[in-house]
């Protein structure tokens, strides 16, 4: 018989072979790697370091060249300004000339020599020095040949006869890159200087820059060199976005069509020359597109805008984004087709922006009922501006929204996205309407309520099936190419918004007299249950909700009228909760039934909420919520929280009608209630042992025990304390041999808070008596004693847990 060592024994004797093990596994991980580059053959002996070293330069050769040539280039260009400007007057014209000439010629000649023998960077430099000559060349001239000409004048004919000697200079030496792009940047100036020196108008200094912008073009389309497209783009965009921007603001300002036909005319031209851009280049075409037709509904659209009164200006301009949709239809370029669409639907996003206000305004309004409920109806407000125009805006971009994926499937727009942004414009007009139009009180209530009913409708109708589709299609209505078979869920939630906004504001506006609150909160109760009834999914849910919501309106609004006060209206709405609780046992596992009892539980909350201010009846309505809860509970799938929920409100509802009456000895109520607590945990307990004890001893303890420790800390007798500590002291005795942890933790609790009461003002006598210094010390020796024991306090602490989760 083999007889087994202790188990400290066999613990070491298991890590000292675990050890050689990894001694042994590491020696031969070594011995591979030896015989694994063994195995490998022997490389070429590398050559000598000494003959193949060479030394490394700092920098390479062209970077280096080209710093000294760009620090030559510019040292020579200062010592011609500084000749020019400086040492110009001390010669003669013919030195003048001469020596001028001389260096211009000499600068511009020797980068066709440098060419021949290879040198490219020096010939750039040299000639970036000719070009630089030329314009002092042009400054000199015009201070001694032609002093007496306008500054403005000269500038822009020397400009442009610069930009046409550059720009023949560069092709006729072949090989230089600089001239040409030169040129392109020389020519964004003649036209607009030529127009700022005659003291021409806005006007026309736009059609200048305009007309530099078309060159631009016309050299960006040409050319086969990309860092002068890049220049001849960056001037298009410029001078082309400068004409823009002043024919815009100019057609803005026009007071009337006259005054701003030439503005548009200047914005058309740009347009064209944008579309011509856009046809040419297809890489741009869509941004170039949209500029254009941007340009051409501000240029027709000004001009209609001067024609009509002030606030039908928006309309204006959206009707030629409509027609600009036509545009879609042709056979242009994709890409221009496209940009004309972008920039038709920019125009209608800003106008359906442009008539929020007048929604937002429609919806706010009633809020100024809610200063004094049942005062009256309000009195009428004159339409504000642009408020006519904002109906007629979100009305018309929403038929278009409508219409355009199915009129115009180039555009690709998804139809569901559509359909979506369709239904709240068409809804924000709905809306906008009585604001619009300055409607009285009553037309205003009933139009907003057939808004919410109609939303309502569409956001709980049946959805359309597979077999719906097919019948249509079987009786010679095809469906439309992209329909889905079901109206998407974003669709409905639009809807379901829409709805519930316009009811809002609905139920709010009826808060001014009395007949119009009951007559609009039933007609929401009733239009929101049809809605529940006929509808399914989610939004048949909301609704649901919404006719709880209104349920308690009425009820509050009956309790209301019949002169009740807070407190009793609180009863009131009890009936709100019961009648849910009575509809949801009918409703079962119904998905409705969840969310219509959350609601009304909502509502009891508030009942709650205004009994606070009277006790007695705060403890009636707690009481009722009470069994109202248990009834709830009965259900196996209410039961876990409207089991608890039914417990609290019970001892909540005792101790506020404990508090009310003036009682200093609530145990004689308590605990009448906790020794058949108690009796029905126990009986619970043999019957289902797995039971937790916080299930069936927690809530009879804490109906004595919670209240008996209040009345111990206000109390300054030694009766109740002492009493209270031995009975914590035996249920925690009771809680610890019995091994159940609802009593060991009750107990615990209460008797360590008892004790602390009763010590508290000792330990203040004998805290006052010690210097101060010695509490301080003291709390850092604890933490240091902590500390160094961490680890021990830690594992105490998890024996502790682990100790009270095996307690049941």
């Amino acid at each position: 018989m083999e007889n087994a060592p202790p188990p400290a024994e066999e613990l070491r004797l298991i890590d000292r072979e675990l050890a050689q093990l990894d001694a042994r596994r590491a020696l031969l991980l070594t011995r591979r790697g030896w015989l694994l580059q063994t195995m490998r053959p022997v490389a070429a002996a590398p050559a000598d370091p000494a003959r193949t070293a060479r030394p490394v330069a700092e920098t390479s050769p062209p970077s280096a060249q080209n710093v000294l040539l760009t620090l030559g280039g510019i040292l020579l260009a200062v010592a011609a300004i500084a000749f020019t400007l400086v040492s110009w007057g001390h010669l003669g014209i013919g030195g003048r000339a001469l020596v001028l000439g001389a260096v211009t010629v000499t600068a511009l000649a020797t980068p066709a020599l440098l060419l021949r023998r290879g040198l490219v960077s020096t010939a750039e430099s040299v000639a970036a020095l000719g070009l630089l000559l030329t314009v002092l060349d042009a400054y000199a001239l015009h201070r001694v040949a032609f002093p007496g000409t306008h500054p403005g004048t000269y500038a822009a004919v020397a400009s442009g006869v610069l930009a046409a000697l550059w720009a023949g200079y560069g092709p006729a030496l072949g090989t230089l890159r600089l001239p040409v792009p030169a040129a392109v940047v020389a020519a964004q100036f003649p036209l607009p200087l030529w127009a700022l020196a005659t003291g021409s108008s806005l006007w026309v200094t736009a059609w200048a820059t305009l007309a530099t912008a078309a060159l631009d073009v016309a050299i960006a389309l040409a050319t086969k060199r990309p860092d002068v497209r890049v220049l001849a783009i960056l001037g298009a965009v410029t001078t082309g976005g400068w004409s823009l921007l002043t024919g815009g603001w100019l057609s803005v300002s026009a007071h009337g069509p006259s005054l701003a036909v030439e503005p548009a005319l200047l914005l058309l031209a740009a347009a064209g020359l944008a579309l011509c851009a856009a046809r040419r280049a297809p890489a741009s075409a869509v941004a170039t597109a949209a500029v254009a037709g941007l340009a051409s509904v501000a240029g027709v659209g000004g001009v209609l805008r001067a024609a009509l009164p002030g606030e039908w200006a928006v309309p204006a301009y959206l009707l030629c984004a409509i027609v600009l949709l036509a545009a879609v239809r042709t056979r242009a370029p994709h890409g221009v087709r496209t940009g004309l669409a972008y920039a038709s639907g920019a125009v209608h996003a800003a106008s359906a922006i442009w008539a929020a206000p007048a929604v937002i305004l429609t919806l706010l309004r009633p809020a100024a009922v809610l200063e004094d409920v049942w005062s009256g109806v309000p009195a009428q407000d004159a339409a504000l501006w642009g408020t006519v125009a904002a109906p007629v805006v979100a009305a018309t971009v929403a038929v278009v929204l409508r219409a355009a994926p199915r009129l115009l499937p180039a555009l690709d727009l998804p139809r569901t996205t559509a359909d979506c942004a369709a239904l709240a414009l068409a809804w924000s007009a709905a809306v906008a309407v009585p604001t619009a139009l300055s409607l009285s009180y009553a037309p205003t209530l009933v139009l907003q309520l057939l808004t919410a009913t109609a939303a309502l409708a569409l956001a709980v109708r049946p959805p359309r099936t597979a077999e719906a589709t097919g019948a249509a299609e079987d009786a010679g209505a095809p469906a439309a190419p992209g329909t889905p078979e079901t109206p998407p869920g974003a669709f409905a939630g639009i809807a379901l918004a829409c709805g519930l906004a316009s009811a809002t504001s609905a139920a709010v506006l009826g808060l001014a007299t009395r007949p119009a609150t009951f007559a609009v909160l039933g007609v929401l109760v009733a239009v929101n249950v049809a809605a529940a009834l006929l509808g399914r999914g989610l939004p048949r849910a909301v609704v649901a909700c919404g006719a709880v919501v209104g349920t308690a309106g009425l009820v509050a609004a009956a309790a209301a009228a019949a002169g009740l006060p807070a407190h009793q209206v609180a009863l009131a709405l009890l009936a709100v909760p019961a009648a849910a609780a009575l509809l949801g046992a009918r409703l079962g596992r119904h998905p409705v039934a969840l969310p219509v009892e959350a609601t009304a539980a909502v509502a009891g909350l508030l009942a709650i909420v205004l009994a606070v201010p009277h006790p007695p009846t705060l403890a009636l309505v707690l009481a009722l919520a009470g069994v109202i809860a248990a009834g709830t509970s009965v259900r196996a799938e209410r039961r876990p929280v409207a089991g608890y929920l039914a417990a609290v409100l019970f001892v909540a509802a005792t101790w506020v009608r404990l508090a009310a009456s003036g009682v200093e000895w609530p145990e004689a109520y308590t605990l009448p209630v906790t020794v058949p607590a108690l009796a029905v945990g126990a009986l619970r307990r043999r019957r289902d042992p797995q039971a937790s004890s916080w299930s069936a001893y927690g809530p009879g303890l804490t109906a004595t025990l919670v209240p008996s420790l209040f009345a111990a800390w206000g109390d300054t007798h030694w009766l109740r304390p002492l009493l209270l500590g031995a009975a914590a002291l035996a249920v925690t005795l009771a809680g610890a041999r019995l091994r159940l942890q609802a009593p060991l933790v009750l107990g615990g609790l209460t008797l360590a808070l008892d004790t602390l009461h009763e010590l508290a003002p000792y330990v203040v006598q004998v805290v006052d008596a010690l210097p101060r210094w010695l509490p301080p010390a003291l709390a850092g020796l604890l933490l240091l004693a902590v500390g160094a024991t961490y680890e021990q306090r830690l594992r105490d602490a998890r024996r502790l847990r682990d100790g009270l989760g095996r307690m049941r």
